[in-house]
């Protein structure tokens, strides 16, 4: 996400792949589709969010929130692409700022695409995508968990971008994506994906078979629209039921209550983590 796994550079020139097709829409129902057991109710957010690659200061936390601009904070809780380190980001923490009010918005940056370029620490291949996406969802509860996020909340795995025109590496993709989503809900979390509106989002949202996929869908369109309905790229009916969140402007360096953070800045209409 804007600077947290690559150069803005090469992020705006892998923002420009695509691929084609067309799917049904995607809510709730598919979010708790696999429960074995009572779901615990979702807990929605509606409101502006940001996310940055460091979990900021608790003191910086308190001073944002005081300003009321954002109501909203994605963290990174885990995988082996996580390219920031987390000081901050601790169960005291997430209790302290949920108690302040904040919404809190688990990101997951899993394996990536095998034909994406630039090192990335864990790729997915085809022979390995869906035992990859099983392992990693599991790790993502367990992470998500021991920050003091209950079963019940989301995790929203981190896809960055790729040409999904490559049928074989797009395959590979959404076979990771399926068992990771899967996974997430065995353990009763809720199955989130975060993508660019030109690739991996597009990927998701015109999959013809939706069998498995994430049920939220946060999407990067960087056109400085704060909204997830005017400028939606897709169907309608496609991931409504507060499903949807969309990252509008990135790389923003804001100061709020004498602390500045650059950050990416999001319209937000979907789960957040149940805290406490």
């Amino acid at each position: 996400m804007a600077e947290h796994r690559q150069s803005r550079k090469r992020r705006y020139i892998t923002w420009g792949v695509a691929g084609a097709a067309v799917l049904a829409g995607a809510g709730i129902a598919a979010q708790t589709s696999m429960a074995a057991t009572v779901w615990p109710a979702q807990k929605t957010y509606t409101g502006r969010a940001f996310d940055t690659c460091t979990a900021p200061s608790l003191a910086a936390m308190k001073a944002w929130k005081t300003d009321g601009y954002y109501g909203g904070a994605a963290v990174y809780v885990g995988g082996k692409n996580r390219g920031c380190a987390q000081p901050n980001l601790t169960a005291s923490w997430v209790k302290s700022v949920n108690t302040l009010g904040w919404k809190l918005i688990p990101l997951y940056v899993g394996a990536q695409p095998p034909c994406q370029t630039g090192s990335s620490p864990e790729k997915i291949t085809a022979a390995t995508a869906t035992s990859l996406g099983a392992t990693d969802a599991a790790d993502a509860v367990a992470k998500a968990s021991a920050l003091g996020m209950k079963a019940g909340s989301p995790v929203y795995l981190d896809m960055e971008a790729y040409d999904i025109t490559n049928t074989s590496c797009n395959d590979a993709v959404l076979a990771y994506v399926r068992s990771f989503s899967k996974t997430l809900r065995a353990k009763t979390y809720r199955a989130g994906y975060y993508g660019f509106s030109s690739s991996s989002a597009k990927a998701i949202a015109t999959a013809t078979n939706k069998t498995d996929l994430p049920g939220n869908l946060w999407y990067a369109l960087w056109d400085k629209k704060d909204t997830t309905t005017t400028d939606w790229p897709w169907g309608a009916t496609q991931f409504t039921d507060h499903s949807r969140g969309h990252q509008f402007l990135v790389n923003s360096k804001e100061t709020r209550g004498g602390y500045t953070i650059t950050v990416d800045r999001d319209t937000w209409d979907a789960p957040v983590a149940l805290v406490g």
